[in-house]
């Protein structure tokens, strides 16, 4: 069976998912940046190992990225999957690690932050989700698959709740491509 970490930093409801899900792929470990992310109580829930590597504690992006890469490589996994992973990712990771993530706007539109609200607010009829394969440009590494909803007659609410719920499906469904195509 395939092996993957995921990486979030906080509600977890993706990891959660996905640990849902551990049909076709077994989660070895998972990982946070966040110390009171609620994730690590999914991953205690599910009996999975957490990693918490406080991000706050190190003065930039490269020393964070080193000390995670260093305990990635103590893991054995084919890939790791960054699911609300509120990081951005220099090359000391990118380059070591074959990793996926799920991003909540149709890419390349709307990268970085605040996908939701800036996809609903833009003139386009549709919005949805991407994932990708995580590169050295934020949110720019090939697309693997997107999921599109209309945004016709959605108040920001229904919206946002549409987009949470196929962004689960649309993980769940690169993650099996990924790993078995």
């Amino acid at each position: 069976m395939k092996k993957i970490v995921v990486l979030f930093s906080g509600y977890g409801s993706n990891f959660e998912y996905l640990a849902n899900h551990q049909e076709k792929f077994n989660i070895v470990a998972a990982f946070t940046n966040n110390p009171n992310a609620r994730g690590i109580e999914v991953a205690k829930k599910h009996q999975i190992p957490c990693f918490i590597i406080d991000s706050s504690k190190f003065t930039n992006h490269e020393t964070f990225d080193k000390a995670l890469v260093q305990k990635l490589k103590t893991i054995d996994f084919d890939l790791a999957v960054l699911a609300g992973f509120m990081r951005i990712l220099t090359p000391i990771f990118t380059k070591e690690i074959k990793a996926i993530n799920l991003h909540p706007s149709l890419l390349p539109r709307h990268k970085g932050l605040n996908a939701i609200e800036r996809s609903y607010e833009d003139e386009f009829n549709e919005g949805g989700v991407s994932v990708h394969w995580v590169n050295e440009e934020l949110d720019g590494g090939e697309i693997i698959l997107q999921k599109k909803i209309s945004k016709k007659n959605l108040s920001f609410e229904e919206y946002y709740q549409k987009i949470r719920k196929i962004e689960k499906e649309a993980l769940l469904e690169a993650l099996l491509q990924v790993l078995y195509h």
